[in-house]
């Protein structure tokens, strides 16, 4: 095969293999709106966009339900032990299995609910979900990471850095294939 013809073959698959990669088909099969019955129901009960759960799970389980961390969060959310006492405390249920979708989506978004509450600012929240609300704080806190107290500059932890920007970016790519949802 001649030089012209290899170029001419390239150029047909990189426009061919773009549009294969931006068609919606193709978008939804790479962010799935999986377990929407129960993420449509806890998204509304605690006030949440639903694009907002749907980012966070992809990031944290690929919405893999027996998904478990290395550090034990468990389910499709990534819920800790303590997580799951808290909101068995506050949301008064019965002992819970993280692994079920319902039950991880149900305390995933109570949780995310109450870091809103605490933070009010979508990077802040991830933060926290992610790094812990307590480092969330002392990072406010601290001119190093926040200059004006109600922003994060730099976030110290890598994980939790690189965690924030996985989470915005499925959450602009959920938006944008699906459009807004939910209310945060």
């Amino acid at each position: 095969m001649n030089k012209k013809k290899v170029l001419i073959l390239s150029i047909f698959i990189i426009l061919f293999g773009t549009l294969f990669v931006e068609s919606k088909a193709i978008q939804k099969l790479m962010y799935p709106k999986k377990y929407s019955i129960y993420v449509e129901k806890y998204a509304k009960e605690f006030k949440l966009e639903e694009n907002i759960v749907y980012s966070v799970m992809k990031a944290e389980s690929k919405f893999d339900k027996a998904a478990v961390s290395h550090r034990g969060a468990k389910g499709l959310m990534q819920i800790s032990d303590i997580t799951r006492d808290w909101a068995i405390e506050e949301l008064q249920l019965r002992e819970v299995d993280v692994f079920n979708p319902e039950a991880n989506i149900q305390i995933g978004c109570w949780y995310l609910n109450k870091l809103y509450k605490e933070f009010g600012r979508l990077d802040l929240v991830i933060a926290a979900y992610n790094g812990g609300s307590g480092n969330v704080r002392k990072w406010l806190e601290n001119h190093s990471y926040s200059k004006d107290g109600k922003n994060l500059d730099s976030i110290p932890f890598q994980e939790t850095s690189s965690y924030v920007e996985k989470v915005r970016n499925n959450y602009e790519k959920y938006n944008k294939i699906y459009g807004k949802e939910g209310t945060n």
